[in-house]
């Protein structure tokens, strides 16, 4: 599918969070729903961005700190992605149980890249090499880890709790991708915890200035820092569950005009 404006293939973006990666089932599931999304939208190239299974991170410094305290941080990186990669390589197999043609990348075939060997983690990595963009032309599905990045000395780096969500709207940006979808356990954004809360009323829409307001205030749906890259490169977030029905939130600088030009119609949960 190509968009009949930019005559480019329309990519989306769709992150994976350890929220909904819950175990076998869950991988299925979140298999079943991509499948669904390639039958209905064939020519739409899905990019997957997945997390470590819920508590795998944790679990996995608990296990470094019972070696060694404290563990080498460039130790540690790479011991925690091992359960990305197991994610990736999870999540691939269901597909192609599924009958879905998709590949999965490591770290490095991702591209996503620190300039220099002694990057700040708070400097931001970029999109470069050939393996992803050519993984996104020959299959209709590719999966890759969230939450980490490369140095130019090939060393693997994490990008901080909710580090999968901002490596999401860089795969986005760098990919030139039409929206960047993060799947999350809650159907987007809410005026108040909905687990604390069952009446909270469900928000379709917000810009990215709100967002990064109820951020300040302890609003920890999506990191910061996403939210900032996103709204430099003014790139479409959609905040979502796996339910197709359910309701979910679009983050934009005009939130409910972009909703409405990409199809993207949030229904408004009944309070």
């Amino acid at each position: 599918m190509f968009d009949s404006k930019t005559g480019q293939e329309k990519i989306v973006v769709v992150k994976l969070g350890g929220s909904v990666l819950t175990g076998a089932k869950a991988f299925r599931r979140a298999a079943q729903f991509l499948a669904k999304r390639t039958e209905r939208a064939p020519g739409e190239k899905l990019v997957v961005v997945v997390s470590a299974q819920k508590l795998a991170t944790d679990m996995l410094e608990r296990r470094a700190r019972r070696i060694i305290r404290p563990p080498a941080v460039r130790t540690l990186d790479l011991l925690w992605s091992t359960g990305e990669l197991r994610s990736v390589a999870l999540l691939a197999l269901h597909l192609e149980a599924l009958g879905i043609s998709a590949v999965g990348l490591n770290v490095h075939e991702t591209g996503l890249q620190f300039a220099n060997k002694q990057e700040p983690r708070s400097a931001r990595p970029s999109l470069s090499g050939p393996h992803l963009k050519a993984a996104v032309a020959l299959n209709p599905v590719v999966v890759v880890p969230g939450f980490l990045a490369s140095r130019a000395d090939g060393a693997i780096v994490s990008l901080g709790r909710g580090g999968s969500d901002f490596t999401a709207v860089l795969f986005a940006t760098g990919l030139g991708a039409e929206r960047c979808e993060l799947v999350k356990d809650v159907p987007g954004y809410f005026e108040d915890d909905p687990h604390a809360n069952a009446r909270a009323r469900q928000l379709p829409a917000l810009t990215f200035e709100e967002a990064l307001q109820m951020a300040s205030h302890g609003c920890e749906l999506v990191q910061p820092h996403a939210l900032v890259a996103a709204g430099e490169a003014n790139l479409p977030l959609v905040i979502r569950s796996l339910d197709d029905r359910g309701p979910f939130t679009v983050i934009a600088r005009d939130a409910n005009n972009t909703s409405r030009q990409r199809g993207l119609e949030p229904v408004v949960a009944e309070a």
